[in-house]
């Protein structure tokens, strides 16, 4: 039986400033049933504050303690192994590591930089990993859905510098494991009580299964056909949307 629902934020429940269909009146129902609920995004280019304003804009009652993101994630990382960050993200999250840092850095954090995707950053960030820093990133997603198409993710830049440098990336968003743990720990559920709802087969629904939850595959955002035939296990399932996937476990 399910008692907890995680949910992907871009691609399944919005894309770009847009809700997607049925959205709205999934998270009501499952509200109204007392479900709770937990977001869970890799994005990184915006800190959390934001994308909790950016949701109660577009008509969800929640709190921001609802929404786990990748950079947190981060965060409390490197305040736990007392590490100095150097930081090749997007801008807008830079805020949210403020508190940190001050010393030699021997930890590269690496998240969806946009336009700081230079290859003067890359190379510093190379020569610090070459010298013994530890890579430290949001995700290892391939593409991502924006309003006006299909953009890369960080997860393409992650695999050029553990090529480069033979080091391996520590992921402490989607698809990690601790990560769904940590989120459905918060839920007060088991994993075998908890869905994780999204639109991306690798990250969401495989991170989710290897985690030991349900999962549930949405054919809306990055999806496209024939996804589902990379499903790792058994305990998914793959639905038009998200209202599709509440209504399944109501």
């Amino acid at each position: 039986m399910i008692k907890g629902v995680l949910l992907d934020l871009s691609g399944t429940v919005y894309v770009g400033n847009e809700v997607l269909p049925g959205a709205l009146e999934a998270v009501e129902r499952l509200q109204a049933q007392n479900i709770p609920l937990r977001y869970l995004t890799n994005s990184s280019r915006s800190p959390r504050k934001t994308i909790f304003q950016k949701l109660r804009a577009m008509g969800f009652a929640i709190v921001e303690e609802e929404i786990f993101t990748a950079p947190q994630a981060i965060h409390d990382y490197l305040r736990e192994h007392k590490l100095s960050p150097w930081l090749l993200v997007h801008p807008a999250i830079e805020e949210e590591f403020s508190d940190l840092g001050g010393g030699t850095p021997d930890a590269v954090v690496l998240g969806d930089a946009a336009d700081a995707f230079t290859y003067v950053n890359l190379n510093r960030a190379f020569r610090l990993l070459f010298d013994g820093a530890r890579l430290l990133a949001v995700g290892d997603n391939r593409y991502f859905r924006e309003a006006d198409g299909m953009s890369l993710d960080a997860g393409p830049f992650v695999t050029a510098l553990e090529y480069a440098t033979g080091c391996e990336a520590i992921i402490l968003g989607k698809p990690s494991v601790a990560f769904f743990h940590s989120a459905a720990s918060h839920l007060g559920c088991r994993p075998e009580e908890t869905l994780m709802v999204g639109d991306d087969v690798f990250s969401d629904i495989n991170g989710a299964l290897k985690a030991g939850m349900k999962a549930a595959l949405v054919q809306t955002g990055k999806y496209r056909p024939g996804d589902e035939q990379n499903i790792i296990a058994p305990g998914a399932c793959v639905c038009t949307d998200l209202l599709e996937a509440v209504e399944g476990i109501l």
